[in-house]
């Protein structure tokens, strides 16, 4: 599959089993429990034998015919939905991780991912080694023969680093080390992990594929590339199931246990989601770029941080990995914090709200919300600056937005 046929092909993949209404739309099974004709029937089913659902908590019809689309355009082996992004992320690490292993990733996270891995994953006796990401030697020098996993984000939010997958994904492979990276930012009807080296990818489809902010949801992307052979903790699992074995690990474990399978009203909204999700993201990241290039223009922003500008310093791996239009957030330094809340309280159509790729646009000021909790030390750490703005670009004019900041400034 390529960009110029994704609706052509995503709205014709088939169910799984006819509809008895011949059904346009997947119906929402809302059922908990699923009926047998037989006991046979159900220990086959209980036991794995067959695909027949037993229970809405580890499969069920309207979630996995979801799956079986996202699966269909990334060309995954397997697709696990989730009941958030942050389950997503946690249900992998649950997988791979061990008392003794590290991660090795950057500080520049996503705040609740950050104190996932610092808080949460510590207290099991993961040690979290932060490095720069882009820099080759220093992610070399900290993976050793425990290294469970190397973990980023595509385009770090807020800060919009980027690092270059090609290099990440060398030293992966010859280190024997899985990459694992949160592709949130960028839409995978454009963007193609498994072609960049990515082992897994993580997804909040809460953000673009939902359409419009309807429903919260995470997507665990498995291209089974990775031999988990070399992973201590899927080691003797792998002698058996091979590169299926994190497949196997998740989906007959850690995902049942930990209860976060999304639910299917969620994927109801979340596959109509995905029919518009090639047009929303072409028509949010073009008026990004163009929003992007007219702020660069208002003597009262004193930077633009958006890697599709040719001035960025991600701009030609940006291009390289994404394209032209890499997404639509971007973020703007004005003054002082000061000037921040006082440009959100003057915003008359932005949206002042936290969430990205909604259909409406939405602004808010990271440093006092999202990591409003952590101390200033570990801000800087994080390069978390009091004068940044996050733009979440929604489906409104350009012309629209770009008046409404230019008021809001007062300009």
């Amino acid at each position: 599959m390529n960009d110029l046929d994704y609706e052509d092909y995503l709205l014709n993949i088939p169910y799984p089993k006819p509809d008895v209404y011949s059904s346009l739309a997947m119906p929402v099974y809302n059922a908990v429990a699923y009926e047998f004709k037989t006991a046979s029937d159900m220990e086959a089913a209980f036991c794995g034998k067959t695909t027949d659902h037993t229970y809405s908590r580890i499969t069920n019809p309207t979630v996995q015919y979801f799956e079986e689309r996202v699966k269909q355009i990334t060309g995954a082996f397997n697709v696990t939905s989730l009941n958030s992004g942050m389950a997503a992320i946690s249900n992998v690490f649950m997988s791979i991780a061990y008392a003794g292993s590290n991660i090795i990733t950057s500080s520049h996270l996503f705040g609740n991912t950050y104190s996932f891995f610092v808080n949460t994953m510590k207290a099991f006796g993961v040690e979290i080694r932060f490095c720069d990401l882009t820099n080759e030697e220093d992610t070399r020098k900290n993976i050793d023969e425990n290294t469970c996993g190397i973990f980023l984000e595509i385009i770090t939010n807020p800060q919009m680093e980027v690092a270059d997958l090609s290099i990440l994904s060398a030293i992966a492979q010859e280190m024997n080390v899985p990459l694992i990276v949160d592709t949130t930012i960028i839409s995978f009807s454009t963007f193609k992990a498994k072609n960049f080296g990515v082992d897994i990818e993580v997804i909040s489809s809460t953000k673009y594929v939902s359409g419009g902010a309807t429903s919260v949801g995470g997507l665990i992307i498995d291209y089974a590339t990775f031999d988990w052979t070399k992973n201590k903790r899927l080691s003797e699992l792998a002698k058996e199931h091979k590169n299926h074995a994190f497949n196997f690990k998740l989906r007959k474990e850690i995902h049942r246990n930990l209860g976060a399978y999304m639910d299917p009203r969620t994927a109801y909204l979340q596959t109509i989601g995905l029919e518009t999700l090639h047009l929303r993201y072409e028509r949010q990241s073009q008026t990004c770029f163009e929003l992007a290039k007219r702020l660069q223009t208002l003597s009262r922003v004193e930077l633009v941080n958006y890697t599709g500008l040719p001035d960025n310093p991600y701009y030609e791996v940006s291009c390289r990995q994404f394209g032209e239009n890499p997404g639509a957030m971007l973020t703007f330094d004005l003054s002082s914090r000061e000037a921040c809340f006082q440009f959100l309280d003057n915003l008359k159509m932005i949206r002042r709200a936290t969430n990205l790729f909604d259909n409406k646009s939405l602004a808010i000021h990271p440093a006092s919300t999202i990591y409003g909790n952590f101390s200033q030390t570990q801000r800087d750490a994080m390069n978390i600056s009091d004068k940044t703005i996050r733009l979440s670009v929604g489906l409104e004019s350009v012309n629209a937005l770009f008046e409404d900041i230019k008021q809001a400034l007062q300009l």
